[in-house]
C-alpha cells in the first residue's frame, strides 16, 4: 500500500507561520473525535463482524452500533462535529434508524496531523456497513483540510439510511500545515488521489466479507477537494467505479485556471473595493475580471475573512514554497508591495517547477464512468467561471460529453451554512446533491438519462424551507 513520503528536512525547519483557521471548507478546529469506545457486547444485528477485515490497514476497530447516522454517532464518538462543521445548513434533516458496523482504522504512513481518537496518525479512514444493505459502496474524499468524517453530515448520513456501506478518507495529510507532508512540492495533494483509490480498493473487499458478494455498485461522491477527487478517480481509476457525483469539485490546470491564477487577485484588489473612494470601481471591475461574480458582492467580506487568505498561502506553499523563502505558508493578510507578499503572486510567472508539481494533480476531462456535476453560480472560492465551466469544456474537448452532466445552480455558494447567515439570497445545494445522487442511479440502474446539462434558476418566491429540500435537475 502506499506510504505517504516525507519532505526534506528544510521544510519542517520553517518557523510556523500559519495560524489556526475558522471552519470553512478547507480547514476545521483541530478538536478531535474522542477515543473510540471499547468494543463490548455485540447485538445480533452485526452478524459476520469479525469478518469485517480491512485489506491493509495497519490498525483497525470495529464497532456494532445501533446508528450509523449522526444522530447516534456524535454521543457515541464515532463522528467528530468539527470535521463537518460549517458546511451544511443547521436545519438540515438527520436520517435516523440505520443501525450496523463500522469500522475505524488508518493505513501504513509517516505523517501525523489527523489526531482523531488519540492514534496522531494520518489516513485515517471510516468504512460504514448497515444492516440493511442495497447492493452499492460510496467512496469519499474529504472536503478541503479537513479528516475523514467531514462528509458524514452534507452525505455520509444520505448514503447509509439509503441502504449504501460508506467509506470515507482524509487523503493522508489534514489541517493547515499539510503541506509539510511529502518529500517535494505537490506530494501532499496528490496522495490525496491514492489514498481514495487505495481505500476503494479495500473497501470493496470489505463489503464483499461483510455481505458475501461483492457491491453491485460503486459510486466516488465528493464536494470541494473532494469533487476533485471523483473527477480523477473516474480519469484515472474508472474499472474502480460505476460513476460519480462531483460537488464543486476544485480544477486544477498546469497552465491555468487553478486557486494559484483566481485568489491573488482577490486579494489584491478586495481590500481597495472595500474601502470605497476612487480606487473602489477599479478593483470592482478587477476582481469581476478575477472570476467573481456581479451580485456576489455580499459574500466577499466573509470570504476574505476567512478563506482567500489561507487558502492562497496554504496551497502555494504546497505548491510553491520557494516564492516566500525560508516563510512557512507567506504572511497573512500582507498588503501588497510587502516582500514576498500572495496578494502579489503571479502564476504565469513563477519558474517552471511550480507547474510540475500542479502537473502532479492535473485533471484532464477524460472520464470514464458517468459523472454528474453540480456548481453554485455564488462560489467566491473557487469561482465557477474558473473551475466547473472550465472543467465541462475539459469533458467536451475529450469527446466524453455523453458521459456528463453539468448543473449550474443559480446562487449557490461554497458552503451550504451561508444559506443562514443569507436567507433567500443563498440556495443550499444538499438537494442537488440528493437529486444528481437520484439521477446516477436511473442512469446506471435503468439507463435513463439525466435532464442535458443547464443552469438551475432560483425557484421564485421559494423560501428557505423549500430551497432545503428542493432542487429538480430539470429546473
Amino acid at each position: 500500500m502506499p506510504r505517504a513520503p516525507q519532505r526534506h528536512h528544510r521544510r519542517w525547519l520553517r518557523p510556523a507561520a500559519v495560524a489556526a483557521a475558522a471552519l470553512t471548507a478547507w480547514t476545521a478546529a483541530p478538536s478531535a473525535a474522542a477515543p473510540l469506545p471499547p468494543d463490548g457486547t455485540r447485538p445480533a444485528h452485526c452478524t459476520r463482524i469479525d469478518a469485517a477485515k480491512v485489506p491493509g490497514a495497519a490498525r483497525q476497530q470495529a464497532s456494532c452500533l445501533d446508528e450509523l447516522t449522526t444522530a447516534g454517532t456524535v454521543t457515541s464518538g464515532h463522528t467528530d462535529p468539527a470535521d463537518w462543521a460549517g458546511l451544511t445548513p443547521e436545519g438540515l434533516a438527520t436520517p435516523r434508524g440505520v443501525p450496523g458496523i463500522q469500522i475505524d482504522g488508518y493505513f501504513p504512513d509517516t505523517s501525523t496531523t489527523n489526531t482523531n481518537h488519540g492514534w496522531n496518525h494520518d489516513s485515517q479512514f471510516v468504512i460504514r456497513l448497515p444492516d440493511r444493505w442495497n447492493g452499492g459502496l460510496v467512496v469519499s474524499g474529504a472536503p478541503g483540510v479537513r479528516e475523514q468524517y467531514a462528509n458524514d453530515r452534507a452525505f455520509g448520513d444520505w448514503a447509509v439510511s439509503q441502504g449504501y456501506a460508506f467509506a470515507a478518507t482524509d487523503k493522508g495529510a489534514t489541517g493547515a500545515a499539510f503541506h509539510r507532508d511529502g518529500r517535494t512540492p505537490g506530494d501532499a495533494l496528490a496522495e490525496g488521489n491514492l489514498r481514495v483509490t487505495q481505500l476503494t480498493r479495500a473497501a470493496r473487499q470489505v463489503v464483499a466479507r461483510r455481505y458475501q458478494r461483492p457491491p453491485s455498485r460503486t459510486l466516488a461522491m465528493g464536494m470541494s477537494n473532494g469533487g476533485y477527487l471523483v473527477r480523477w478517480q473516474l480519469e484515472n481509476h474508472p474499472e474502480l467505479y460505476d460513476g460519480g457525483v462531483d460537488w464543486e469539485g476544485t480544477l486544477w490546470r498546469t497552465e491555468g485556471p487553478n486557486l494559484l491564477t483566481f485568489l491573488p487577485p482577490a486579494l489584491r484588489h478586495y481590500p481597495s473595493y472595500a474601502a470605497g473612494g476612487a480606487g473602489a470601481e477599479q478593483a470592482h471591475r478587477a476582481m469581476k475580471a478575477a472570476g467573481y461574480p456581479a451580485g456576489s458582492e455580499f459574500l466577499w467580506p466573509f470570504h476574505h475573512q476567512y478563506y482567500w487568505d489561507l487558502t492562497q498561502r496554504i496551497y502555494r506553499e504546497e505548491l510553491d514554497p520557494e516564492f516566500d523563502g525560508a516563510t512557512e505558508a507567506g504572511t497573512p493578510f500582507c498588503a501588497p508591495g510587502t516582500p514576498a507578499c500572495d496578494a502579489d503572486y503571479v502564476y504565469a510567472h513563477r519558474p517552471g517547477e511550480v507547474r510540475r508539481a500542479v502537473a502532479k494533480i492535473a485533471l484532464t476531462g477524460r472520464i470514464g464512468k458517468p459523472l454528474i456535476s453540480f456548481h453554485g453560480t455564488y462560489d467566491v472560492l473557487l469561482p465557477i467561471s474558473r473551475s466547473s465551466d472550465v472543467y465541462a469544456r475539459l469533458v467536451r474537448r475529450e469527446g466524453r460529453s455523453h458521459l456528463h452532466r453539468y448543473y449550474r445552480v443559480e446562487a449557490g455558494t461554497h458552503v451550504d451554512s451561508l444559506a443562514d447567515a443569507f436567507p433567500g439570497r443563498v440556495r443550499p445545494l444538499v438537494p442537488c446533491h440528493r437529486s444528481a445522487a437520484t439521477a446516477l442511479e436511473r442512469w446506471l440502474d435503468d439507463g435513463v438519462r439525466p435532464p442535458s446539462s443547464r443552469t438551475l434558476k432560483l425557484p421564485e418566491g421559494a423560501g428557505p424551507e423549500k430551497l432545503l429540500t428542493h432542487c429538480p435537475l430539470n429546473g
